[in-house]
């Protein structure tokens, strides 16, 4: 074989998954199937399937289905906070365009990776772990809210009354559960194309004690 052969046959050689892609191919496998079926109805066997790889050679990568949802939480979290830090505190101009806005990643963060939230929602009932991970993104959007219902306090346009902590900790966890029960198929829920204007008009009468538009 000559020198133009061989360098045509290593160019066909197809490069073998490596053990970020066999993770990687997990973590898919398991956003997928979340977004189908509840956490609990996910078998490791289909996630080790779904990613090509035996069942022994899953627990090389994660030690159980909690490590793969605490995984994929992990990412929305990350996702969260970037969203978050990216966010224009523009509200002088236009508080209600602001506000619904923000509450749109809210719901786009969590409508996008729905599965996961509805796993979390399992999960963190009896496991630590996913609880203080959960925590740590409704504390990101709390802050948020936070800062900003004490800026508007401080200019005026938001009137004293609940603790600015404390509402912004109420409205976010409404969102949430709005959010969940539209995920999850409970009734009665809010259909989730009507979630955003019920919320943002809920978050304005809220913060600003009537309508601002």
């Amino acid at each position: 074989m000559d020198d133009t052969a061989r360098a045509a046959n290593r160019g066909r050689r197809v490069s073998r998954p490596t053990g970020e892609d066999r993770q990687e191919a997990i973590l898919e496998t398991a956003e997928r199937l979340l977004d189908a079926r509840g956490f609990d109805d996910v078998s490791i066997e289909e996630l080790a399937v779904g990613a090509g790889i035996s069942r022994p050679t899953f627990y090389f990568y994660f030690s159980s289905k909690d490590d793969v949802l605490l995984a994929l939480l992990d990412r929305v979290i990350t996702e969260i906070r970037h969203r978050v830090a990216a966010l224009p505190r523009d509200f002088a101009e236009d508080p209600a365009r602001a506000w619904r806005r923000s509450i749109g990643v809210f719901v786009d963060v969590f409508t996008t990776h729905r599965g996961v939230a509805a796993a979390t929602a399992t999960a963190r009932l009896r496991n630590a772990e996913v609880l203080t991970l959960w925590s740590a993104s409704m504390r990101t959007w709390s802050d948020y809210a936070t800062e900003v219902i004490r800026a508007e306090r401080a200019r005026g346009a938001a009137p004293d009354g609940i603790d600015a902590n404390e509402l912004a900790v109420a409205l976010n966890l409404m969102n949430e559960r709005v959010l969940s029960a539209a995920f999850t198929g409970e009734s009665p829920a809010i259909e989730l194309d009507h979630a955003l204007d019920v919320l943002t008009t809920i978050w304005l009468r809220a913060i600003y004690a009537a309508d601002v538009g």
